[in-house]
């Protein structure tokens, strides 16, 4: 496939969906279709008037400024317009089979994902890439498409769509990406199709590392996740004044890390140190408060990503009979809130206390 065109869909053309979307597209030998949903229209019109937005860092677009597709606005890459070869509401619209399906949508319902894509896998051509929060996210995929080959995807990559068809990225940018393993397949096959993606993305410009121990990579990003996404949501403040809350915050916080990482090691991957802590306690301490995607899904009345982030963990840590205690109580807590968004009265409540607060818009993982 070293010359010959490669036919990529892109499912979830969200923010990191977009970003990932502008750099595969950057490729002279990727034909680019998308899934949108609630950007459909801004995206398939093909031409959208996008409103005057002014933020330090990005550029500015006149109130009278035209653009065809969407436009991603990158502090590392600069403003470009991705014009789609298709854009399709559902993947049974693109009535065709891909080389490449990347899947960015939000972790919210596998199983229905995995069914809406059956129109658009070929099982001996398609290769699934996942880029996603969570763990366990590759499981559905396989029991449905057990001779694709499947690659999983670890960002951390800041953008915001700030408008319909305008996703703004900051300078952070980095993926790691590596095979979710298949022992009935050809590994020749399945490292070339690796090889072939990774390609794709050096053509692009973005910065990643291909891996063989993309497992530890990705419960690390859940460690990451299970903390920050939830106890900002839950606080409805950013990681620094959570912190800063209470001689208690800290201590919670580490417990739920060092649980999820007992976990991560029960399952198997065994690298998986308890230092990583640390790790990700003095990079938080390094950057200015951040919120979380999780916290603007529940803000802005969307289901959160609950099950791949915390449920999974939760789920496991009961099979191999682990004490989690935190883990627990914070998964439980989570749950109730994400019924809170199908109640219009408790958005009422999140608008009036957002009024009452400094309003943080930096983008988050």
């Amino acid at each position: 496939m070293s010359d010959e065109q490669i036919d990529v869909l892109l499912f979830g053309l969200g923010a990191i969906g977009s970003f990932y979307s502008f750099i595969l597209s950057r490729s002279n030998r990727v034909r680019l279709s998308v899934v949108a949903r609630s950007n459909y229209d801004a995206v398939k019109s093909r031409v959208c008037l996008l409103p005057r937005c002014i933020v330090p860092g990005y550029t500015e677009l006149a109130d009278d400024e035209y653009v065809q597709g969407f436009i991603i606005d990158s502090q590392n890459h600069g403003r470009h317009t991705v014009t789609p070869f298709k854009v399709v509401r559902t993947p049974a619209e693109a009535n065709q089979t891909y080389d490449y399906v990347v899947c960015a949508h939000k972790a919210i319902d596998q199983e229905a994902a995995v069914a809406q894509l059956a129109p658009v896998i070929d099982q001996d051509r398609t290769t699934i890439v996942l880029i996603q929060n969570g763990v366990g996210n590759e499981e559905p995929f396989r029991k449905a498409y057990p001779r694709s080959t499947i690659i999983t995807c670890v960002t951390w990559t800041g953008a915001t769509q700030v408008e319909p068809g305008l996703v703004q990225h900051t300078k952070s940018e980095n993926m790691q990406i590596g095979l979710f393993p298949n022992d009935s397949a050809d590994q020749s096959v399945e490292h070339s199709r690796l090889d072939t993606f990774a390609s794709l993305l050096t053509a692009g410009g973005t910065v990643f590392q291909a891996i063989d121990d993309i497992q530890r990579q990705r419960w690390e990003k859940v460690v990451w996740n299970a903390a920050w996404n939830s106890l900002t949501t839950l606080t409805l403040l950013d990681t620094r004044s959570w912190l800063d809350s209470s001689p208690e915050a800290m201590p919670i916080t580490r417990r739920l890390m060092h649980e999820v990482i007992a976990v991560g090691r029960a399952c198997g991957v065994s690298t998986l140190d308890d230092d990583i802590v640390d790790k990700l306690i003095n990079r938080i301490l390094g950057m200015p408060g951040i919120g979380s995607s999780m916290q603007t899904d529940y803000k802005e009345g969307r289901p959160l990503e609950v099950d791949a982030i915390l449920g999974y963990p939760f789920r496991k840590s009961k099979e191999l009979g682990l004490s989690t205690p935190t883990l627990d109580t914070i998964y439980a807590i989570v749950m109730g809130v994400d019924r809170r968004w199908v109640c219009p009265l408790n958005l009422v409540i999140i608008e009036w206390i957002e009024k009452c607060t400094i309003s943080d818009t930096r983008p988050s993982w």
